[in-house]
Parts: C-alpha cells; sequence; structure tokens
C-alpha cells in the first residue's frame, strides 16, 4: 500500500470511529495498522471497532499494546483506564485471573494520582463487581455514588449515567424497587436521548432489561427489548443485538412463542460463543428451556450441559427434566445444587418453584412448605405479579398436599388471574392442571373436566407435547373423549421435507457407530437452521425432517443455508452427507402435533423428486424467490393425480 493510501485508510478510520461505522473503521484501522503502525489513539478506537464487531481478542490485543505506548509516554491516568476497559474484557472471557491483575495495576496506577474522571471509572467498576459478584449491594451503592459524584464534578455523562444506573441496580436488588427503578428511569432516559456514548448507551439498555427480567416483570421487559433492538439495528454493530437476543428469548419463552424463542436464542448463541461467554451459556440455557417444554429431553439434556460448561447453572432446567424422566433423585440433588450456590433472593426465585415441585413429587412436605415460605416472603418483597404467581401456585401445591383443598383452590384461583394478567399462557395451563386436582380432591367433577380441557388446549396450541399428553391420559381415566376431527385446525403452512441420499449404502460402508455420530450431527445442524429460520420441526421422517414455516421466504432460506452448511462442512471435514429438499406451500389440517392433507404428501413428493444436494420447490411457493432458480419443469408425483411445476433453487 503506498504512503498516501496508508494515509488515507487511516483518516477514513478515524472518520469512521466518529460516525460510529464500526466495521468500516475496523477494516480501516486494520488495514492501516499492519502497513505502518498506529498511535496509542488510533489503537483505542480499533479496539472499540473491534470490540463493536465481536472481535474480542483483536480488541484485547489492540487496547494492550495502547495501554504500553501510554506508559512509554508517562500518561499514567489514561493507561490506568485502558487497564480497567481490559479487566472488563478480561471477566467478559472468564479469564477471573488476568482480569484481577489488571484491576489491581489500574488501582496502582492511580492510587498517587489526583481525583480525577479515571478514579470515577474504578469505583463503577467496583460496583458492578460487587453487584454480579459478590451480592454485596450496600457496597454497589456507596461506589456508584462515588461514580456519580465524580461524574458529575467533571461533566462526564456516562460515568454520571453509569453511576446513577448502577444505584438504581443496587436499590431494586435490595429489596427497594421503585426507589431503584426510578434511578434506572432516569438513566435510561439520557440513553434514549442520544446523550451517551454507544457503549454506554447498551450498558443502560441491557441492564435496564437484565433488572426486569430478575424481577419477572416481562412487560416491562420485552418493551425495552424492543426499544435496545432498534437501537442495535440503527448502530451496524454485533455483541449487542446478541445480548439482546439473549433476553428476547426469554421473554417471547415466557409468552409462548417457543420457536421464534429458540431461534433467538441459537443466534445470540452463534453470535456470543467466542465474544461473550456469560450471555453465550444464558442462550444455549434458553435453547435448553425451550426443547424440555416442546418434549424433546434429548437435546435439552445436551444444551443444559453446554450451558453447565460454559459456567451457567443448568437449574432449575436440569432438575425438572430429571423429573420429567422419572429421576426423583437425581432432581432432588440438582435442584438442592443449585439453591446451595445462590443466595440473591430474585435469583432464588428461578429455583424455588422447581424446588416445591419436586420436594413434593418426593414425598418432603416440610422442604416443599418452606421454599414456599420463601417464595412469598420474596414476593412480598418486590411484589411483581410473576413472583406473586408462583408463590401462589406453590401455595397451592402445597396446600393441596396437606389436605387443605379449600386454601389450595383459593391460592390457585389467584395464581391464574395473575398469570392470565402477565399473558402467559403455559403457566397458566399448568396451573390449571394443579386446579384441576384440587378439584378432584374437593370432589368437584365437572371443575376437573373444565380445568384439565382448558389445559389441554392450551399445551395443543403451544405444542407442549408432554403436558398434552399426561393431561390427555388423566381426561381419559376420567372418561372424556380425544377431541373431535372438527376440532382440527385449517392452516396454510409451508412445509419442507428433506432426505439423506443412499443412507442405506452409507450405514454398510461406515459402520453403525460412525453413521450414528454423522445422523446426531445432522439432526442437530437441521434442527438449529429451522429454529434459525422461524421454522417448526414436526417430525422426523426417515433420515430426513418435516418442518413447516410461516412464510415461503423463511422455507427456502433454510434449505438453501442446510444445503450451504453441508457442503462447506464437506469443504472444511471432508464429508457430510448428501441431502435433498423439497418446499412447498399449501392449506393443511393442523391435528395435534402434526400436520395433514393432500399438500403435505405433495410436499413430501416433491422432495422424492429432488437429486443429492438439490432444493425443489413448486413454483407457485417459488414465486418471488430471492435466489436464482432454473427453468419451471412438470413432474408426475407418485400419488397425486396432477402434475405440478417445479423448479430447482440455486443454492451455490
Amino acid at each position: 500500500m503506498a504512503q498516501v493510501n496508508i494515509d488515507d485508510a487511516l483518516e477514513s478510520g478515524r472518520a469512521a470511529i466518529r460516525r460510529h461505522a464500526w466495521r468500516e473503521a475496523f477494516t480501516l484501522l486494520t488495514a492501516a495498522d499492519q502497513a505502518a503502525g498506529l498511535t496509542a489513539d488510533d489503537l483505542e478506537g480499533l479496539a472499540e471497532a473491534a470490540w463493536w464487531n465481536a472481535r474480542l481478542e483483536d480488541c484485547i490485543s489492540a487496547r494492550e499494546r495502547a495501554f504500553a505506548l501510554r506508559m512509554e509516554a508517562g500518561q499514567t491516568p489514561r493507561a490506568a483506564r485502558i487497564a480497567l476497559a481490559l479487566t472488563a474484557d478480561q471477566f467478559g472471557r472468564r479469564r477471573s485471573a488476568v482480569g484481577t491483575a489488571w484491576l489491581n495495576r489500574a488501582k496502582r496506577l492511580l492510587q498517587d494520582e489526583p481525583t480525577g474522571v479515571e478514579h470515577g471509572y474504578l469505583a463503577r467498576l467496583q460496583a458492578v463487581m460487587a453487584i454480579e459478584g459478590d451480592g454485596d449491594f450496600d457496597r454497589a451503592f456507596e461506589l456508584a455514588g462515588q461514580a456519580l459524584a465524580i461524574g458529575t464534578r467533571f461533566a462526564d455523562r456516562d460515568l454520571m449515567a453509569l453511576g446513577l444506573h448502577d444505584q438504581g441496580r443496587s436499590l431494586v436488588l435490595k429489596g427497594q424497587v421503585s426507589e431503584g427503578m426510578a434511578l434506572l428511569d432516569e438513566a435510561a432516559v439520557a440513553a434514549l436521548s442520544g446523550e451517551l456514548k454507544p457503549l454506554t448507551t447498551g450498558i443502560v439498555y441491557c441492564n435496564v432489561i437484565s433488572i426486569c427480567e430478575q424481577l419477572a416483570d416481562y412487560r416491562r421487559a420485552g418493551e425495552w427489548t424492543e426499544t435496545a433492538r432498534r437501537w442495535c439495528d440503527r448502530q451496524a454493530i454485533a455483541g449487542f443485538p446478541g445480548m439482546c437476543r439473549v433476553h428476547r428469548a426469554e421473554v417471547i419463552r415466557f409468552r409462548g412463542a417457543w420457536h421464534e424463542a429458540e431461534a433467538e436464542a441459537r443466534s445470540a448463541f452463534e453470535e456470543l460463543r467466542d465474544f461473550i461467554v456469560g450471555y453465550a451459556a444464558e442462550a444455549i440455557y434458553q435453547i435448553g428451556e425451550t426443547r424440555f417444554l416442546q418434549g424433546d429431553l434429548t437435546e435439552a439434556a445436551d444444551a443444559f450441559r453446554q450451558a453447565h460448561e460454559l459456567g451457567r447453572d443448568p437449574n432449575p432446567g436440569l432438575a425438572l427434566l430429571h423429573l420429567a424422566e422419572g429421576k426423583v433423585a437425581a432432581a432432588t440433588a440438582a435442584i438442592r445444587r443449585g439453591l446451595a450456590g445462590e443466595h440473591r433472593p430474585l435469583a432464588r426465585v428461578r429455583l424455588l418453584p422447581a424446588q416445591v415441585v419436586i420436594a413434593l413429587a418426593a414425598g418432603d412436605g416440610a422442604t416443599a412448605k418452606t421454599a414456599a415460605v420463601e417464595l412469598d416472603a420474596t414476593a412480598q418483597i418486590y411484589g411483581t405479579a410473576v413472583i406473586r404467581a408462583q408463590a401462589r401456585v406453590a401455595q397451592g401445591n402445597v396446600s393441596l398436599a396437606e389436605g387443605d383443598t379449600d386454601g389450595a383452590i383459593r391460592s390457585l384461583c389467584e395464581a391464574l388471574t395473575l398469570w392470565r394478567e402477565v399473558e402467559a399462557p403455559y403457566d397458566e395451563a399448568r396451573t390449571r392442571v394443579a386446579l384441576g386436582a384440587a378439584y378432584r380432591a374437593a370432589g368437584d367433577a365437572d371443575g376437573v373436566v373444565l380445568e384439565l380441557r382448558a389445559a389441554r388446549a392450551a399445551f395443543t396450541r403451544l405444542g407442549a407435547v408432554t403436558d398434552e399428553r399426561q393431561v390427555a391420559q388423566i381426561l381419559a381415566e376420567a372418561g372424556e373423549e380425544a377431541p373431535p376431527p372438527s376440532a382440527e385446525l385449517a392452516a396454510t403452512r409451508t412445509f419442507m421435507f428433506t432426505d439423506i441420499v443412499k443412507s442405506t449404502e452409507l450405514v454398510e460402508a461406515m459402520g453403525d457407530e460412525a453413521w450414528n455420530e454423522v445422523l446426531h450431527w445432522h439432526d442437530q445442524t437441521l434442527r438449529s437452521l429451522i429454529a434459525k429460520y422461524g421454522g417448526e420441526q414436526i417430525n422426523h421422517v426417515g433420515d430426513g425432517v418435516f418442518a413447516g414455516f410461516e412464510q415461503p421466504d423463511q422455507a427456502l432460506e433454510c434449505a438453501v443455508q442446510i444445503q450451504r452448511t453441508l457442503a462447506d462442512h464437506r469443504r472444511h471435514h471432508g464429508f457430510a452427507p448428501q441431502v435433498r429438499i423439497g418446499v412447498h406451500r399449501t392449506p393443511a389440517k393442523r391435528v395435534g402435533f402434526d400436520y395433514r392433507g393432500k399438500g403435505v404428501h405433495q410436499a413430501a413428493r416433491i422432495a422424492a423428486q429432488a437429486q443429492g444436494g438439490e432444493v425443489l420447490a413448486s413454483l407457485q411457493t417459488a414465486q418471488p424467490c430471492k435466489f436464482a432458480v432454473s427453468e419451471p419443469r412438470t413432474v408426475t408425483l407418485k400419488g397425486v393425480a396432477e402434475p405440478m411445476p417445479v423448479v430447482s433453487i440455486s443454492w451455490r
């Protein structure tokens, strides 16, 4: 690169930093750095651009070099500021020893310096560690107050906002919810108004959403998640969008949109796995929750295992999974482990409802009652509708176990009202099942049937396979017949069928063990991509899958990405099975968890017409299509009288 071009890249990179054009800035400053090296100022700019592009190792490298240059120049406060940033980076990568070393370095650098804004950022970082690591909320409030005071003294709006919102977080977590939320709202207004730097804005959004979720205030969390998502879209960044996806996944899972929640969580995991480990762990845990709710215990267990490996306690999901498998002792041990390592009241709220259910299943009424009492005490302090509903359900189940049917019915009816208020369809249906049991104990046969019918309908709509089957069995034992065929739901969907070509020959050539490994990878890959593009895996069909999508473009993009992923795996790993895919949009009848009708058969037959590595779609489905398509050809589908025009979708 000629000198003039190096200069152009450097100046253009600096201009991109000022515009917050992070991708452009990273590319230009990296090129300038490789050609001639950068100053400390420009290395700090490169580090920021790398961070916004989720390239944390590049960010750390640039900051370490900038730190050395600041120290050589005798710019101690600036060097300390970089050391604080490196502390946060290393803790984000779960390198606590390295992070602590950088924190101690920053403290030593600042100890003999006159008070400046860097001391405020040191206090702020220590406040965060007191909140998120130690759970010492009084200490955190004091440190955040120091940060706020220093920020005010030096007119640093970002430090003022961070100090204010950390004080708010401390108060909320102490149980002073209204006072704390007022401070959080004040800091959030500064973010909304555009007064703050992008990083500060993102921190404020993420922490407000996180606090709302800890309070189980999903309505408010949803509002802030959408605000943060729109802000991320305007910023052209990576990293924070992934964090927002994790929050959004939890919110929409709570609302009952499980396929969408899983898609968001999978996208978040891919974005964050090499960036911020803690959020990546939460994303994979959310995947486990959605798989568990849908009755896929194998995939749920795998997701919980991965979350644990990344440092996230896998409970209550893992404990409830053990219970669903009939492993009561394992469930009891798992939930005890989770609670033993957690002392923060709001974090314990996520575990206590599961302990009540598991303890009652184990016949341990005393433990169940103790957990229910603690949950009720927490609900009285924090007061959100979801926590109050959880406490009412816990008390209702304990009362029922103790033979107090009137008390159980009263508590469960109160919970039902609260679940409706916050629009939580799964929790509402589960409470109906418990209420049905209370009515049975009270001798109210009509009440049993009414509640269980409503619960079964909700589980069917949600796709809660295990719950629906359990309720259906209870109703059958009570003499209740299955829903008549008229209850079938009409729907128009875009169906996708996939099939591995020549699978029998592959099994013979590879052997059962190797083939099973390939098949497991294939199934996981397709399941992940189907969820990513908003699809619903309906069933396994032979060595392929049957999936449904709301829109044709979702199905076609998913099909194309499946072929590209398989091709990429062949290039880098030497082998991946050849898969043929058929896509067709058609009306169908939803019956339970399956779809039926002529159109479904047509979609399957289109897949059978495809060649290995081909995506074949009906002409009507591919109009319009963002991908290039072949000239239409007419095919005769087995078992279908009318010929059908189809096109091949170009994916290479």
